[in-house]
């Protein structure tokens, strides 16, 4: 009924389709030290769930519920709200200030500093 030529090409278009969807969901690479600095004062933190992982908000205690797909995308999302206005960049300095009020600051290398301007404070290109 089936010809084996149409059974892969289905499982060619399925693998293609898994891969692309995996491609299009990874989060953006970061840097690991300026992560460790930030982390403790960041206001959500991954949970595990049944169906995987979901974002907590340590604030309230209160679960996003977001698709296990999109899990890693939000936390970047929510990470560069955040860092937009919580951190600012002076030269080589990062200075972290917390909903508190206290300030923390961590000496960048330009490899860093390079992330830190790339991820949190330059937009993303419009392209369409």
């Amino acid at each position: 009924m089936f010809s084996k030529k149409l059974v892969f090409v289905l499982m060619a278009v399925f693998a293609f389709l898994a891969i692309s969807a995996f491609l299009a969901n990874l989060p953006e690479k970061k840097d690991p030290a300026v992560m460790a600095f930030i982390e403790p004062h960041f206001p959500y933190t991954f949970t595990k769930t049944l169906g995987g992982l979901d974002l907590i908000d340590r604030r309230t205690g209160e679960k996003l519920k977001l698709d296990n797909a999109k899990v890693f995308l939000a936390y970047d999302h929510y990470l560069k709200g955040w860092g937009e206005k919580h951190l600012k960049l002076q030269g080589s300095t990062l200075t972290l200030t917390d909903d508190n009020g206290s300030v923390s600051t961590l000496a960048l290398t330009p490899t860093q500093r390079t992330f830190v301007r790339k991820f949190f404070f330059q937009q993303p290109s419009q392209s369409r």
